[in-house]
């Protein structure tokens, strides 16, 4: 088994901290004590706390648009590629214990008291809106009367708003109502 380096580890341990406990409740102490390595190797790797957490928002965000692309990779019809990005939300609701969104958790958590993640994360959510609008532009070319921007709005508001109502209730009955509306957005 190969060995992970303590960069790798010091991030893993931090991303987990953060998702889990929230930014402000975790400490560097706790860092280097779970992730078994010495302060100067923290402070050689990331610089700064706030260092860690864009390393950690960096991370997830590849890991959520390389999921997301996994998760469609057998599908070339764009209306199929849209549902399946509510099932691959769903599926990161399960698989988190429905702790939520990686970027609402933390926008929530700091608001814009730190400007540089808070773009970040603002940048996070239209780079997904962008997504869905790509979908929804290539579903609606040849029909009539098709605004893909307002269904690509309504459609991440839908997402968006699944995925905070499951985070509270722990259930994944939201993602199954909005693909009920989001099958009269895309007829």
């Amino acid at each position: 088994m190969k060995k992970e380096k303590a960069k790798e580890r010091i991030l893993r341990v931090a991303s987990e901290l953060f998702y889990k406990q929230g930014y402000n409740s975790t400490g560097i102490n706790q860092i280097i004590a779970e992730a078994d390595i010495a302060i100067g190797s923290l402070y050689n790797h990331f610089p700064s706390k706030n260092d860690l957490l864009q390393a950690y928002l960096i991370r997830e965000e590849q890991h959520w648009f390389e999921g997301f692309e996994n998760n469609i990779v057998n599908s070339s019809d764009p209306r199929e590629k849209i549902f399946s990005l509510i099932e691959y939300r769903k599926k990161l609701q399960r698989s988190s214990d429905f702790s939520g969104c990686h970027f609402i958790k933390i926008i929530s958590e700091l608001g814009e008291s730190n400007p540089a993640i808070a773009g970040f994360v603002k940048k996070h959510k239209e780079k997904q809106k962008e997504l869905i609008f790509t979908l929804v532009k290539e579903y609606g070319e040849l029909k009539e009367n098709f605004d893909p921007a307002l269904i690509t709005e309504n459609i991440f508001l839908l997402m968006e708003g699944a995925v905070v109502t499951s985070t509270i209730t722990r259930k994944n009955d939201s993602f199954d109502q909005i693909k009920k509306i989001i099958q009269g957005l895309l007829p």
